[in-house]
């Protein structure tokens, strides 16, 4: 089979399978001598969903290389064995994260409060792109700026979550996807405005910039799996950036969460951009379309292009607030 026939038998990406090869873990059947051309062998499909999968929950290579070279029940045995340590040693830094925090929180000054209140002004794309609906949400007011991603059989979800965020904020939010179906839900990532302070409310993987004297800073973290794979190192950005599950969310709106809370103090001048994994996902120079000298509605419609120049397979949803 030719590296593209074994993609698409496995799910993976080319440069997967060319990354996997350069590792040392899936090396192909045979590599033309003239052409460098890689060719597998059907035999290898379950072995390359066995290396991808292995990569997703963390195992090094090192592990991974030993555990392809043994027969199925032992192989079994190690990776139940490798897993059981990952939970002891998540038990572990729970403690010691539970005591940093309290220890923190203890010693943090008193928060001060200020009069000043910027003003924000606002451009906004949201696409349906390559996907049969829409299921990307944005909701903006004076003092609130939100997108959702939706996914199931549910299309409004997104909207009727962001609605139901700026009526109850995030309880009466996760009340509304309460008695959803499994396979439906959505993510929520929202910025409320109180003077020159921007509280964030974060779950899923939308995202959130602060562009300040031309530099970008991504404020939220992707709450993926493959996000937080290549957070401990335990993921390369190669590897990231083509792994088939690599939208697949650990934290959505679901009863039970845990939103990150973040506050930001906010300067003039200051440019807050939100976006859904159909913008970030596909848009290799989104820091050079956001920081540019333009209007928000301008600097929307660009992202939007580029979005559309990479095949915008996804809806795509951003809104750029200039403050002042």
């Amino acid at each position: 089979m030719n590296i593209g026939d074994f993609a698409r038998e496995t799910g993976l990406t080319p440069k997967a399978l060319r990354l996997y090869d350069d590792l040392g873990l899936l090396p192909p059947a045979e590599v033309d001598a003239h052409s460098g051309y890689r060719r597998y062998s059907p035999d290898q499909v379950g072995l390359a969903r066995l290396v991808a999968t292995l990569r997703l929950v963390g195992m090094p290579l090192a592990r991974i290389r030993e555990v392809l070279d043994m027969p199925a029940t032992a192989a079994a045995a190690e990776i139940e064995r490798y897993w059981r340590q990952v939970e002891a040693d998540t038990a572990t830094r729970r403690t010691m994260v539970s005591i940093l925090v309290h220890a923190m929180r203890n010693e943090a000054p008193p928060m001060t409060t200020t009069t000043e209140r910027l003003h924000a002004e606002l451009g906004v794309s949201h696409e349906q792109g390559g996907r049969a609906t829409q299921q990307d949400a944005l909701l903006v007011t004076p003092e609130l700026i939100a997108v959702a991603d939706g996914f199931g059989d549910r299309d409004d979800l997104a909207g009727a979550v962001l609605t139901a965020y700026a009526a109850g904020g995030l309880t009466a939010a996760i009340h509304e996807v309460f008695g959803e179906v499994p396979k439906s839900g959505t993510t929520l990532t929202a910025v409320d405005l109180h003077g020159s302070t921007a509280r964030i409310t974060h779950i899923g993987d939308a995202r959130v910039y602060l562009v300040r004297d031309g530099d970008v800073r991504q404020v939220t973290h992707d709450h993926t799996v493959v996000a937080a794979m290549v957070e401990a190192g335990q993921l390369t950005l190669e590897e990231a950036r083509s792994h088939e599950h690599r939208a697949l969310l650990n934290r959505a709106l679901v009863p039970g969460v845990v939103a990150d809370e973040i506050t930001l103090d906010l300067l003039s001048g200051d440019r807050l951009v939100l976006s859904t994994d159909g913008v970030h996902s596909y848009v290799d120079d989104l820091a050079a379309l956001i920081t540019a000298e333009a209007g928000p509605q301008e600097v929307a419609d660009a992202v939007a292009a580029a979005v559309v120049a990479a095949g915008e397979p996804d809806n795509h949803t951003i809104v750029v607030a200039d403050l002042a």
